[in-house]
């Protein structure tokens, strides 16, 4: 059954989900980022230009099927799509609803900001997955700047 953990607290989500995806690109993690155009294309930029040493490999789901094979991290703000990738290790969902096919995945990241009306958001998606029988893991991450 696949793994939800919620990462709540992010002082700044599309911050975190970069510092995130650097790390999962150098531990070999392949990861699919789902959400809303707008933020996928932040979060493009963001990625470019994370540091002058860091380079994260990453592509749109709307790439040539040859670099989408071949690459670890995928961007997709459509849904249909996300069952048809070519690797279903870790979903970092962004978005604002569950995304379906999530269960195709072995780990789903639900990353939940600061803001209130993103913190009910994902007190509903929290009560989705639980309601479907999923284990919720809580990672508190004010706690650990704290």
């Amino acid at each position: 059954m696949t793994e939800v953990a919620f990462h709540f607290n992010a002082p700044d989500k599309l911050n975190y989900a970069c510092r995130f995806l650097r790390k999962a690109f150098k531990a070999g993690a392949k990861v699919m980022v789902y959400g809303e155009s707008s933020v996928l294309h932040e979060l493009d930029v963001a990625l470019w230009s994370l540091s002058p040493t860091d380079f994260v490999a990453h592509c749109l789901n709307d790439a040539p099927t040859h670099v989408l094979s071949r690459s670890p991290i995928v961007l997709s703000a459509d849904v249909s799509s996300i069952s048809g990738m070519p690797h279903h290790d870790v979903l970092l969902n962004l978005g604002e609803e569950i995304p379906n096919g999530f269960e195709k995945f072995e780990r789903v990241i639900e990353l939940v900001t600061v803001n209130e009306a993103d913190r009910e958001r994902a007190r509903m998606r929290w009560k989705t997955y639980a309601s479907k029988g999923y284990s919720l893991i809580r990672h508190d991450l004010g706690a650990k700047s704290a």
